[in-house]
């Protein structure tokens, strides 16, 4: 066999040439000790805060303690994988979640990974679940409503698209109640809905998918469940990945809304993994970054301007308070971060006003803004109205014989507005047909039907409106204002139903 050198030249020169020289530089670092959730890693010189670092297995953390001579990180899943000595990894990116139509009807943990049984989630777009909120010149004022369909909130404490609203109060006084009742009256109204519950039980978080998927809601709207099972670190992150998700939308120039129920858990998960990291406790054990953990979190809410495609994020974090007392830390700390609170009383839902809103405390700071201009001429007045009753109710609970007939006046409306601003759970009411009925109270066409009867008149009125006039609850709807003409054809529908109704009685 004959070696011919040309030919073993010219196979060197093109593999010399195919030849890639590949240099694979990781910053590594090494497991010192491991418990709890959380991992103490020597060395990582480089590592940025929040970074995604990765442990043998394929288990990754999130680096939240930098120290001089070493680095506490968050374990996000199971640690039985990971061992003292075990090499880590940075990876130079933060924790990313899946976003876009895809999430959309599903059920997921806060890594984006599906949980409901429906199979893998084919996502071609990612987010990193940190982005840094909008910056005021790219903002625009508060200015279209989000009607949450209560006749309670949308008359007296409205939201607005891009508004960060507290829902506030003890436990089971209707807090995700609320939250429920205004996913549901976002069907057909083009708004992506993102239902975040923090350590909650699994057996609420079922509740809340199966009422979702009763009335057609899941096809626009995502879960995110962190159960009180989870680990903490999961806990800790899941309302950023929910954040990340309603963004998408947000940039697209659409509308989102995201639920955050609750921050006080999401608070009690973020304690336990900063004590954990041994970080110096300050006012009732939480970190001295607490207020930031939340802070960072809600300004991601807003409306961008016309040049940025006029989309909105709106936030409704939920807070549970212990014995109505709204001035401990972390309610005092959300209250300070949102625009406005919705706070719910314990003692209006035992005597059956639900939902059970003080309207007295509850406030939107973006006021009559946030309204169509047929509610705020009917209901200009109805919550100072309201707040002077409850304050009078007080006053002459023994006895009303001897008050004057404008304070007897002011007590026999307050009631029958209680009444009908009462509504049943899971049944959102279209905005104009809120204020056909609030204009009724408003107006003392309801001052001589009795209080007992007020909810049957309100729901036989409705009804005769859609039989015999449906024109006029197109028209407020249509032109969103209540114009003398169709002012003219409510009074007389009014008058009308009356005269039948009271012949009934």
């Amino acid at each position: 066999m004959e070696i011919r050198e040309d030919e073993i030249s010219s196979a060197l020169r093109k593999t010399l040439e195919r030849y890639e020289k590949k240099l694979d530089i990781a910053n590594t670092g090494t497991v010192t000790k491991i418990g709890d959730g959380v991992a103490l890693v020597y060395g990582l010189s480089d590592v940025m805060y929040s970074e995604l670092v990765e442990f043998p297995n394929r288990v990754f953390g999130i680096a939240l303690s930098l120290e001089e001579d070493q680095v506490g990180c968050v374990i996000l899943g199971s640690e039985k994988a990971v061992r003292e000595g075990d090499e880590v990894r940075t990876t130079g990116r933060v924790v990313e979640v899946p976003v876009g139509d895809c999430m959309k009807g599903r059920v997921v943990n806060a890594l984006g990974h599906p949980i409901d049984g429906k199979g893998e989630i084919k996502a071609t777009r990612f987010r990193p679940i940190e982005e840094r909120a909008p910056s005021v010149v790219d903002r625009m004022p508060v200015c279209e409503p989000l009607q949450t369909g209560l006749k309670a909130i949308d008359s007296m404490i409205p939201i607005g698209r891009g508004q960060r609203e507290l829902i506030i109060g003890d436990r089971q006084t209707g807090k995700t109640a609320i939250a429920v009742d205004t996913i549901l009256n976002q069907k057909g109204k083009d708004v992506y809905c993102v239902y975040v519950a923090i350590g909650q039980k699994q057996s609420t978080v079922a509740g809340v998918v199966e009422v979702l998927e009763r009335h057609g809601a899941m096809e626009y709207t995502t879960v995110i469940s962190q159960t009180a099972s989870t680990p903490a670190p999961l806990q800790y992150i899941a309302p950023y990945s929910g954040c990340a998700m309603g963004e998408e939308f947000r940039d697209a120039g659409g509308h989102a809304l995201v639920i955050y129920d609750d921050l006080s858990k999401h608070a009690v998960a973020y304690r336990q993994v900063s004590l954990l990291l041994r970080r110096p406790p300050g006012r009732e054990a939480y970190p001295g970054d607490i207020f930031y953990l939340h802070s960072r979190l809600l300004e991601r809410a807003a409306k961008w301007n016309e040049e940025k495609g006029g989309g909105s994020l709106t936030a409704l974090p939920i807070i549970e308070t212990q014995a109505g007392d709204v001035s401990s830390y972390i309610p005092t700390n959300v209250i300070s971060i949102t625009d406005g609170q919705i706070y719910l009383e314990t003692g209006l839902f035992y005597s059956g006003v639900r939902p059970a809103i003080n309207v007295g405390i509850s406030v939107s700071r973006v006021g009559s803004a946030a309204q169509i201009k047929a509610m705020k001429k009917v209901a200009g007045r109805l919550r100072l109205d309201l707040a002077q009753y409850r304050e009078l109710a007080a006053f002459t609970q023994f006895g009303r014989e001897e008050l004057d007939k404008v304070t007897q006046q002011q007590l026999t409306r307050g009631e029958r507005m209680v009444e009908i601003l009462k509504q049943d759970q899971y049944m959102p009411m279209e905005v104009s047909r809120q204020v056909m009925i609030i204009y009724c109270g408003v107006n003392g066409y309801l001052d001589d039907i009795p209080v007992s009867a007020c909810r049957r008149f309100e729901e036989e009125f409705l009804r005769f409106m859609d039989e015999r006039h449906p024109e006029v609850e197109r028209r407020i709807e249509e032109r969103k204002d209540l114009t003398t003409d169709i002012e003219e054809d409510l009074k007389n529908a009014i008058l009308e139903f009356k005269e039948m109704f009271l012949a009934r009685e």
